[in-house]
């Protein structure tokens, strides 16, 4: 890696984050320019390096099972991008793992530090001042009080934080083993800073992510004994607790409504014939039912179920529901990848989180914790989710991925292969 091109990694690197609330298309431009450096300067001096790792065949696989996907799939020109683009993925993964034996990781991830403050701070501004910085948000939105940050008019930014905040909370806690233990303690608090942050803005999915996700980090880093490690996660619980107790909105939110709907028979038989959300659960069950082995493809999902009214197939499509995809994991990889596709893809992802597990229990490096985390809390059953493949979902999945393997010398993908 020559100089010049390692400040282009790292510039492009540190952009990650900004790239993403900016929007799509600067993002999916970063990752390209990202790659291109890689394929144009590196790959052919370190394809020897990687070319018979499992981690490295497994990728490829996957990408071998998208073209498959794609080409099995009801509607070709609409899977096309989402199939052949997975590669960008790939090569993300050789970047990261790339940069990070350099050493120089601790830079970008302070930039990150920097960015993710910024919307963490927003996000605040915002659900305090119903307006963000630049004046997002407000009676005029269209997601009602839910916070949308800098992403203006999506309610995402709950998401986003989810994404990045054990990568941050990794390094910090990383850090403070260097420092005085009081640091420690400081790190606890801007812990619940950048939870409450996520439970506040209203996505309750995320924040029950979130949640959960927090518990399991800070019952695996090493920063604390058991002790402390009990008395602080009691304490978030009731702090979070008291948040949302105190919001009438967030009551609505996280309280309210589950009761109602799980105690009031009213309201739970409403519920059950008109949220939107079991409409689009029902909806993916039924795709599968009539496409069981192969699924309809990649990002057919809104193909089949919004077809125009002289396409429709009476007694196949008449109990689908519009929409983009299912809402839901595991029925959107069953309704798009069939029983076939989704054992393939789940044994592949699966396979790729759970490798190391060993090497990330005893290593104990918060960051790797921390992305491990992030990747597992994305296949909680049935709770809501983006869709998998989406291009905001994805990245921020593939970018914790790799950093994940990046981090620790045991698995970054080319520091394995000076050790063989």
């Amino acid at each position: 890696m020559t100089l010049k091109n390692n400040k282009l990694y790292l510039f492009l690197i540190a952009l990650l984050p900004a790239s993403i609330v900016i929007g799509p298309s600067i993002s999916l431009l970063n990752i390209i320019f990202l790659s291109l450096i890689f394929l144009l300067f590196d790959f052919k001096s370190k394809f020897n390096e990687f070319k018979n790792e499992k981690v490295v065949i497994v990728l490829f696989l996957i990408f071998l099972y998208l073209i498959f996907n794609l080409i099995v799939s009801y509607d070709f020109k609409s899977g096309i991008y989402r199939s052949f683009g997975f590669s960008r993925f790939i090569l993300l993964f050789f970047v990261i793992n790339y940069f990070f034996l350099k050493k120089e990781n601790e830079k970008v991830l302070f930039f990150w530090l920097l960015v993710f403050s910024i919307v963490t701070l927003d996000s605040y501004v915002e659900f305090f001042l119903g307006q963000n910085l630049f004046g997002y948000g407000g009676a005029d939105k269209i997601y009602g009080d839910r916070i949308v940050s800098f992403f203006k008019d999506e309610p995402i930014v709950g998401a986003y934080l989810n994404g990045f905040i054990f990568i941050i909370l990794g390094y910090l806690f990383n850090l403070s083993l260097k420092s005085k233990s009081y640091k420690n303690f400081i790190l606890l608090f801007v812990s619940i800073i950048f939870i409450i942050c996520i439970i506040l803005t209203g996505e309750r999915s995320n924040g029950i992510k979130a949640t959960i996700g927090f518990l399991l980090f800070f019952s695996l880093i090493k920063n604390f004994n058991i002790k402390i490690k009990l008395s602080f996660l009691v304490s978030l619980l009731v702090i979070l607790f008291f948040t949302i107790s105190n919001s009438n909105w967030l009551k609505a939110r996280y309280y309210t409504a589950f009761y109602l709907q799980i105690f009031d028979e009213n309201e739970r038989s409403s519920f059950l014939e008109n949220s939107l959300y079991l409409k689009h659960y029902r909806s993916g069950i039924e795709v599968f039912k009539n496409n069981i082995f192969v699924g309809v493809g990649n990002k057919n999902y809104r193909v089949v179920t919004c077809l125009p009214g002289d396409q429709k197939k009476e007694g196949i499509t008449k109990n689908y529901f519009c929409g983009t995809h299912p809402h839901q994991l595991y029925i959107e990889f069953l309704s798009e990848h069939g029983l076939f596709g989704t054992i393939i893809l789940l044994s592949l992802i699966f396979f790729l989180i759970f490798k190391n597990l060993r090497i990330i229990i005893v290593s104990r490096n918060s960051l790797q914790i921390g992305c491990f985390v992030y990747l597992i809390i994305n296949f909680i059953p049935l709770l809501p989710s983006g869709s998998f493949f989406n291009d905001f979902n994805a990245t921020l999945f593939w970018i914790n991925l790799s950093i994940m393997y990046a981090c620790n010398e045991k698995t970054n993908i080319f520091s394995r292969a000076k050790n063989l």
